[in-house]
């Protein structure tokens, strides 16, 4: 992977953290830059980016310390992403809400057009990109 597509990816991490930029202006950053997808794994602490060449990059993710759920709330995984979508919700909070609702991660499929969220039992929620 190209220098400048780490560069690109680490910025968007810092300003999702910061809550200074929103899912779908990171998703256009990162298509832009050729990621394909990536992956935030709650359990490992890192998100990981990829491309259509599989190379990838890991980044860590500095989410907070709340603890996921042993259940899979997948009504409120989806609450959780509406109030991302009305701009209420910032990153570092939006963690927070998915893991308590059980959410161990998700993977974002940028050339999809959609996120699946996964629960410890291997349940999902996919949720397509607004239109």
């Amino acid at each position: 992977m190209e220098q400048a597509v780490k560069n690109v990816i680490d910025r968007c991490a810092e300003q999702s953290d910061a809550g200074a930029i929103s899912f779908g202006a990171v998703v256009g950053e990162l298509g832009q830059a050729g990621v394909e997808s990536y992956y935030a794994d709650y359990r490992a602490q890192q998100t990981v980016y990829y491309m259509p060449d599989a190379s990838f990059h890991a980044v860590p993710l500095k989410g907070p310390s709340t603890e996921i759920a042993d259940a899979f709330d997948a009504a409120a995984v989806q609450a959780a992403v509406r109030g991302a979508q009305g701009g209420k919700v910032k990153y570092l909070e939006f963690q927070a809400l998915t893991r308590a609702a059980g959410c161990v991660g998700y993977f974002v499929w940028i050339a999809g057009r959609h996120v699946v969220y996964q629960g410890r039992r291997g349940e999902t929620l996919v949720e397509p990109f607004p239109s």
